[in-house]
This record gives structure tokens, C-alpha cells and sequence, in this order.
């Protein structure tokens, strides 16, 4: 598609974003949905820095979407933000109207949609493993279901575990683990969070934000515990699916 019959241009911003599945499930949806006008490219930025260039230098750009490492950096090149973005402190998903950001986080809507059916009785507690953008998302989604939840980082402080301090108490008290790191992305296949897998059972529940591969080492290794598990897939479609509907809504 040449410059000349691109109408509204989307994107990613990230870096780096070989691992990305934006571009071919939006370019799929332009072509399967018979869009035309519609082209979605990936902007691996460097730096957050340079968005402002991007932003100049890209014609008829409706919106972008937002990946690790600028969900949080990003909001400070904003006009607006949803108030569910500006509660969690992150955003994935920027729409442009006249030239003025508006950021939002659809993050939360994927990960609420496609957790909510795995639930059980017994889910009350959560470990969220990370710190960043996607995990301030999933605390803002538990926060809603009334399920409590620690961060667990490799750097622990009074509001955080660490890795080490994850013992047989901790582990009954938190049936639902949840990766919010990149840890096991591919081509990093070979990696996972620093667990006590063997304490784990089949009351616990594995959530994986990754999604490439399908089944990381993190769920596998659940897997052999007899956890229940989940991988990143279907929140990336219904996160993926609500941007669509923000760009493509006439209002905000």
C-alpha cells in the first residue's frame, strides 16, 4: 500500500517489538473485514523520546498502541488520558484527534474479560509478578473483583515480595499467579519467574500476559503441579479489539 492511499495510519510504539503479533492481526482484520484505507505499521522507538518526531513525521496517524517499555513514560507526552489510564498509571492504547493524545488502557478490559470464567471459589488471593505498565493493569482488574493481591518483585520492599520469600504459607494464601514480566517471550523460551514450583497444586491458578510461544516454560511448569493455566492470547485479542473500537468511535 503506497503513502497515497493510506487514510488513517496506526502503529505500536515499543521496543524491541520483533515478538509483536499487532501488525499481522490488525493487517488480517483490514483485509478479512474488507477496510480499506487502513494500515498498521510497528515504530520500534529506541527511546521514548522520539515519539514527538514520529508523531510529526507520520501522515493521517489516527492512533497508536503502546508496549513494553513506555506504557507509563508515554503519558507524560499526553493531553488527556481515561480515568481508568490515569488510576493505574499506564497506558496501551493512544488515540489522536487533531493533533491533541488521548491516552487509555485496554489492558485492563482483556485481562478482566478473560479471567473472570477461570475463576473459582477458592481464587481470593493473587501474586502479580512484575512491576510495570501490564502489571498495574491486572492490579487495577483484581482490585475490582475484590480479590487481594502482592506484588512480587527482585527487588522487595514493604509493598512488594521477593522471589525468595515465596514459601508454602504464601503460596495458600495466593492461588492465582500471574506473570506481568516478559520472562519466557520468545525467543527466551529457556526462561521463567524464580518460583517453588513443587509447592504448587491443583488449586492454583497460572496466568500468563505472555502469548508467543503459546505455552511458556511458567505454564508448563504449572502444568506438572496440576495448576490450571492461562496464556496471554485471548487478552491480546479483546485488548486488541477494544483499541479498534476506541480509534474507530467518532467521539471519546
Amino acid at each position: 500500500m503506497n503513502n497515497q492511499t493510506i487514510q488513517y495510519q496506526l502503529g505500536l510504539i515499543g521496543y524491541p517489538l520483533s515478538h509483536s503479533f499487532s501488525k499481522r492481526y490488525f493487517s488480517e482484520k483490514f483485509d478479512q473485514e474488507h477496510l480499506t484505507g487502513y494500515h498498521y505499521e510497528l515504530f520500534p522507538l529506541e527511546n521514548i523520546q522520539a515519539l514527538p518526531s514520529l508523531l510529526k513525521n507520520t501522515s493521517n496517524l489516527l492512533g497508536l498502541n503502546v508496549t513494553i517499555p513506555y506504557k507509563q513514560e508515554v503519558i507524560r507526552y499526553l493531553d488527556e488520558c481515561s480515568d481508568e489510564a490515569r488510576t493505574i498509571g499506564a497506558v496501551n492504547t493512544i488515540k489522536i484527534i487533531n493533533h491533541r493524545l488521548y491516552g487509555f488502557n485496554t489492558d485492563v478490559y482483556g485481562f478482566e474479560q478473560s479471567l473472570r470464567p477461570l475463576l473459582q471459589p477458592h481464587h481470593q488471593g493473587a501474586l502479580i509478578l512484575g512491576t510495570g505498565g501490564a502489571a498495574k493493569a491486572v492490579a487495577y482488574v483484581l482490585q475490582k473483583l475484590q480479590i487481594y493481591y502482592t506484588f512480587v518483585s527482585r527487588t522487595p520492599n514493604e509493598a512488594q515480595l521477593s522471589y525468595q520469600s515465596i514459601n508454602q504459607q504464601v503460596l495458600s494464601d495466593y492461588t492465582i499467579i500471574i506473570n506481568a514480566t516478559p520472562l519466557g517471550t520468545f525467543p527466551n523460551i529457556d526462561r521463567c519467574p524464580d518460583l517453588p514450583y513443587g509447592l504448587l497444586n491443583n488449586r492454583h491458578l497460572l496466568y500468563d500476559l505472555v502469548y508467543n510461544p503459546t505455552e511458556t516454560l511458567f505454564l508448563k511448569r504449572g502444568k506438572l503441579r496440576s495448576t490450571s493455566t492461562k496464556n496471554g492470547l485471548e487478552m491480546l485479542h479483546l485488548q486488541a479489539d477494544k483499541a479498534w473500537k476506541i480509534w474507530t468511535n467518532p467521539t471519546l
